[in-house]
């Protein structure tokens, strides 16, 4: 390949492959991430084929630890950390110093020296917060206690993270004095880096990125996110000496405190996907497949060590720490695997000399086994969870702490289920709320679900277009789906999955194009709206009313425009025949509805007896009664007061109609 084409080459192919396998890991129900390992294991230089260069990719993957690092800081929320702080800090402590040990007791059965063993400890007592993530959306856990949990727990873990990035170098790297003077070296300076952070950078980072927003310039605002998180990482590994890990989590920190935070992590979610995907490509491609064959049996048993011996470890601490027995199940389903943060302390290991390739594509082969069997453990909690309600003894022990309330979803029927919450959504669930009817909201916005729920709204989150969160919504026991995202693509998908899980279920959608309404109803949405339409027939009616055109025979037209699937051009054979009735009921003839008032000598007479026809010319040609039509009532019908009826017939012949139902008994009035 030509030489100026090299990174070119390597990045296209990388996101080629990645793409696919990406897809095809989607399509078995496994995470992306394993198609993205297994990509890079295809281009890396110990399989056949195109080989990518792991130089370039590398430093590009150096770019993905910094996105990922600051996205982190920007969503690191103290507050919620210290809500389940009882819970997440001693348990987080004490499961990753039990995890580090027992991957240092399982390296020395195999005659690893005891600093590559205490790395490969550290990689694996440290779950994957995407991993995480997916778990309790897909379960329908996130926007529970449980799940709130967990996240306090991956948060101290990601804390922990920092602090073995920050040590790791001096720890395992080459020192000339005593490892302690070392080691205050560097916590010295990065207490110095943090301090700048927090009180300097903490005023200019929000100052700066405000005032830049306010240029109304998106692309000068993306490139301020961007430089600001590079430069942040590059300036504290340059100038304190301390990882880039750290200089991104903290300028995310800080970032996050601003007004603008949610606008940065919309911003700079692209750069840090696309870049991520770069960063487990790189890691695949250190990976030796034939290395990792000849060793089976040490994967085999490292994926057990972080499968079944993390869940362990969580399970005995539930005896200690002030927990119920779902939340203790939950942690250690949720936390049985390991991911990216694993690579980077893996891949630091390997940059100081203290882990060979061949070890370090152990914790790879681990945590791609313990990631494609994570579903798995999800899975298992409702059968664990009911053997060990079986044993008293057991529950006891376990259940440590109040009983938590039951997950949004339990106990729901007849509910109305609402994805997205914007302003027709709220406006929906105020009207079912006015109307005492049960409804669950749907909503992939963390920020805005936590709101919900403090106020009290019942919400799942995740997101219901690309996620199993739609099977914990109890759809076959709903008595609607209304669907108020505007993306059209999104609410396809959610339609396909909705009638998937409930076939008989009304789904209510909107509609952005006349193209997407045709793919919607042919998905199965049983009433699709689209607003500019829905705009465009009112101002008909309007139009209509205003010339004059009787207001049932209007109403008519707007349904058959409506049932012709929003048709505008006026084309079908019902269309015209209502235009032909407009046309007919304004040359003489009108239609008008009128309720029959108390005290009308109407009151208990049939048809036949009132005889308006004879009286007064007008014919009544229906009767609405509770909101129920009776069209060509017979001469028998009783009317009764608050009865609508339409009446058609010359103008002078309907003013006196209304005159006759208005009058009282023996001539009053």
């Amino acid at each position: 390949m030509h030489h100026n084409l090299v990174l070119f080459t390597t990045i296209t192919v990388a996101l080629l492959t990645a793409f696919t396998g990406g897809f095809i890991a989607r399509k078995l129900g496994l995470p992306t991430l394993v198609g993205y390992l297994l990509a890079g294991m295809a281009i890396g230089p110990f399989t056949p084929g195109f080989v990518g260069e792991i130089d370039y990719i590398s430093q590009l993957a150096e770019m993905g630890v910094i996105f990922m690092m600051f996205g982190v800081g920007l969503h690191f929320s103290l507050k919620d950390l210290w809500a389940v702080r009882r819970i997440a800090i001693p348990g987080a402590l004490f499961q990753m110093l039990f995890a580090t040990g027992l991957g240092l007791a399982l390296t020395q059965l195999w005659g690893w020296s005891v600093n590559s063993g205490l790395v490969l400890g550290l990689a694996i007592s440290i779950a994957s917060t995407v991993v995480l993530l997916r778990g309790l959306m897909d379960n329908g856990l996130l926007s529970t206690q449980h799940g709130q949990v967990a996240i306090g727990w991956l948060v101290l873990e990601d804390l922990a993270t920092v602090a073995i990035l920050v040590l790791l170098p001096t720890l395992f790297g080459s020192t000339t004095g005593p490892i302690w003077q070392s080691a205050l070296l560097v916590v010295g300076k990065t207490a110095v880096f943090v301090a700048l952070m927090l009180f300097v950078g903490a005023k200019l980072m929000p100052w700066l990125l405000t005032r830049i927003a306010y240029t109304r310039s998106r692309e000068l605002f993306i490139l301020a996110v961007v430089a600001l998180a590079l430069g942040t990482a590059f300036g504290a590994a340059e100038l304190f000496g301390v990882s880039l890990a750290l200089g991104a989590f903290l300028a995310g920190v800080v970032v996050g405190e601003s007004d603008v935070s949610h606008q940065v992590g919309a911003e700079l979610l692209p750069f840090r996907e696309i870049f991520a995907v770069l960063f487990f490509v790189s890691v695949g491609m250190l990976v030796n497949p034939a290395a990792l064959i000849e060793n089976i049996w040490q994967v085999a048993a490292l994926t057990g060590l972080i499968v079944f011996g993390k869940a362990f470890v969580t399970l005995l601490l539930g005896f200690v720490i002030p927990a119920s027995l779902r939340t203790v199940l939950v942690v250690a389903a949720g936390l049985s695997q390991i991911g990216e943060f694993s690579f980077i302390v893996g891949q630091a290991g390997v940059a100081l000399g203290v882990l060979t390739p061949d070890q370090y594509g152990l914790i790879l082969a681990g945590a791609l086994f313990s990631i494609v069997l994570n579903p798995l453990m999800f899975k298992a909690l409702p059968p664990v969870e009911k053997w060990i309600q079986g044993k008293p003894w057991l529950r006891r022990l376990l259940e440590r702490s109040v009983t938590v309330p039951p997950l949004v979803k339990d106990g729901l029927t007849g509910h109305v289920v609402v994805v997205g919450y914007g302003r027709v959504g709220k406006h929906i669930v105020t009207v079912l709320e006015r109307l005492q009817v049960p409804y669950l909201i749907v909503e992939q916005d963390a920020s805005k679900a936590s709101d919900f729920r403090k106020s009290g709204l019942p919400t799942l989150l995740g997101d219901a277009a690309n996620s199993e969160i739609l099977t914990h919504a109890e759809l076959d026991q709903a008595s609607a789906l209304v669907v108020t995202v505007p993306d059209e693509t999104v609410t396809e998908l959610v339609v396909i999955t909705a009638r998937a899980l409930a076939p008989n279920l009304p789904i209510i959608v909107r509609a952005a194009t006349t193209t997407g309404l045709q793919r919607l109803a042919h998905h199965g949405a049983r009433y699709v709206i689209h607003p500019e339409m829905e705009g465009g027939l009112e101002i008909v009616r309007h139009m209509l009313l205003l010339l004059g055109y009787p207001v049932g025979q209007v109403q008519q037209y707007i349904d058959a425009v409506r049932r012709d699937a929003y048709e505008t051009s006026v084309n079908t054979t019902e269309e015209l025949h209502f235009l032909d009735q407009l046309v007919a009921a304004v040359r003489g003839m009108e239609i008008v509805w009128r309720a029959i008032p108390g005290g009308s000598q109407l009151i208990g007479r049939t048809l036949a007896q009132a005889n308006l026809r004879a009286n007064v010319g007008a014919s009544v040609i229906a009767v609405v009664r509770n909101q129920q039509m009776n069209a060509n009532p017979e001469s028998n019908t009783v009317l009764a007061e608050g009865d609508i009826v339409g009446l058609i017939g010359e103008p002078s012949q309907v003013a006196a109609a209304e005159h006759f139902i208005n009058s009282h008994p023996e001539g009053g009035s």
